[in-house]
């Protein structure tokens, strides 16, 4: 059954990659954008939200757990107060032309901290190389597939690792050191029209060229699948890993006007 699980995630993570890759395929051309408008908005959940998915710390807890809480959450959905959704991207879908690349620069510095992965979702443009340490006194190991496909090994600290991502789409990155709650999902895209929502649910995406756009939010998903055998490459043993269930995606249509702001407001939820 879980191999049968297994298989039928994989598929669905080579389709969604497939989907993604597509609809963001062709060149984007840089443009001077004189009277480029803004658009912003929030992404909030709708209903009681589910239950926060939490994972046993079965490694290294006094590096990994040092508040000995015994499990750390898996960051799959983080809601707010007042209903924001963190970690959505959002994008605009099949824009071919506009501003040039200024993505945060955090959003492609990976720190593996405490055994988690930090920032949680990555956006790294296309050709720009993703830097990746470890400020943790253990080996951790980052398996990448997807669009990439890595596996390093990180086994001194704050040691800088940089690979260029060369190909467009979704990578999913995790540990092979054995600390298997370790998760983050990173986009590489192809131009600058990608923002992650804040702990408020809040984006932006600014300077975008007077147009009608589709505008796609994306989320990694919140729900676990079952698990499946891993492998621990330092003590050489058999453990077990999650499963997640496959991303989600919303979209709206949304006009923009020279030198105006525009708003799309996303609801997302279980239903």
């Amino acid at each position: 059954m879980r191999n049968s699980i297994a298989r039928w995630l994989s598929l669905v993570f080579i389709v969604g990659l497939a989907t993604f890759v597509s609809a963001q395929s062709g060149d984007y051309k840089v443009i001077s954008v004189n009277d480029g408008g803004t658009i912003s908005g929030t992404v909030k959940w709708a209903g009681p939200a589910p239950h926060e998915l939490e994972f046993t710390v079965t490694k290294d807890p006094q590096i990994c757990d040092p508040d000995g809480k015994k499990n750390v959450s898996l960051e799959r959905l983080i809601v707010g107060p007042e209903g924001g959704v963190a970690n959505t991207i959002v994008y605009l879908k099949n824009i071919s032309a506009g501003k040039a690349m200024d993505l945060p620069e955090q959003r492609r510095h990976l720190d593996q901290r405490h055994c988690r992965y930090i920032p949680h979702i990555l956006l790294v443009p296309q050709n720009a190389d993703l830097q990746m340490q470890s400020s943790d006194a253990t080996l951790h190991t980052i398996h990448m597939d997807g669009a990439a496909s890595f596996n390093l090994p990180f086994p001194f600290t704050n040691q800088i690792n940089s690979r260029a991502m060369t190909t467009p789409g979704l990578v999913n990155l995790r540990c092979n050191g054995g600390h298997v709650w370790m998760n983050a999902e990173m986009m590489v895209v192809p131009h600058p029209y990608y923002a992650v929502t804040d702990e408020s649910g809040r984006f932006q995406l600014t300077n975008v060229p007077p147009g009608t756009y589709q505008v796609v939010a994306w989320h990694e998903g919140w729900g676990l699948a079952g698990k499946e055998q891993a492998y621990d490459v330092l003590t050489e043993r058999s453990i077990q890993r999650p499963i997640f269930t496959e991303p989600k995606t919303w979209e709206h249509s949304v006009t923009v006007r020279a030198n105006e702001p525009s708003s799309v407001n996303f609801v997302i939820g279980n239903k």
